[in-house]
């Protein structure tokens, strides 16, 4: 499996605080099924959480290292969970923020409790300029859990897909995410799986063999893969996704 959306880079945000605890965390994963996995720490304008490119490549390179020291037979890329904002294409041609392994496909989140008015505008203008946007966690965002039609708006935007998190299908986001996550896996709108891990204590790294029975209790094996492998393999080649 491939975790698409991992904050295992320490010292960027609210993830691994040292790079031992980003080792432990890559180990617990890789000991779970992932051999491959993309660091998408947060970028948010304004906040403490903006680190750019610069402060990543050092402590990227730090654990690669350290990953073949200890054997730890996981491959790690660049990537940003960018929270959303006017000026994310400039940020990308400044090298400021990271695409998913330097692809066309992009994490972004949104408020959790509040939905901006110009979010489909923005999503537009980046996808008419080639951009594929992965809105991270969709399920967690209250009004998507109040309304699904505004899901569905959403996607009628070409070359936009949602991740989901694992620890949505057994509550970890409260009841109202759970159901959302279930809706969306039901109908095919998932696009990817994540584990949105920050901490080596986090819930996902005990929860996930529950996780991931309820989750292919829903959709079955086959389309169980595509969500975790396949889909973010093509991501990492930059390619497109089937249908």
């Amino acid at each position: 499996m491939i975790d698409i959306h991992n904050h295992a880079l320490y010292s960027i945000d609210d993830g691994s605080s040292s790079i031992e605890e980003s080792i432990n965390i890559i180990k617990k994963l890789h000991e779970l099924g992932f051999n491959k996995i993309v660091l998408t720490p947060h970028y948010i304008p304004g906040s403490e959480y903006n680190k750019d490119n610069l402060d990543k490549v050092d402590k990227i390179l730090e654990i690669k290292n350290e990953l073949k020291n200890n054997n730890i037979p996981v491959l790690i890329y660049p990537g940003n969970e960018i929270f959303i904002n006017n000026e994310i294409e400039q940020n990308i041609d400044n090298k400021v923020i990271n695409t998913i392994n330097n692809s066309k496909y992009l994490l972004i989140e949104f408020s959790l409790y509040n939905i901006l008015n110009n979010i489909e505008d923005i999503l537009y203008e980046l996808t008419i300029k080639g951009y594929k946007i992965i809105i991270a966690h969709p399920e967690r965002y209250t009004y998507y859990q109040d309304n699904y039609k505004l899901i569905d708006n959403l996607l009628e935007n070409n070359n936009i897909y949602l991740q989901c998190n694992y620890n949505s299908i057994i509550g970890k986001y409260g009841n109202k995410a759970k159901k959302l996550m279930k809706y969306l896996l039901k109908n095919n709108l998932v696009t990817f799986l994540g584990t949105d891990c920050h901490k080596q204590k986090s819930n996902i790294l005990e929860t996930f063999p529950k996780c991931k029975k309820k989750i292919i209790k829903i959709i079955g094996e086959e389309q169980f893969t595509k969500l975790s492998t396949t889909n973010i393999e093509k991501v990492l080649l930059d390619k497109e996704i089937d249908d």
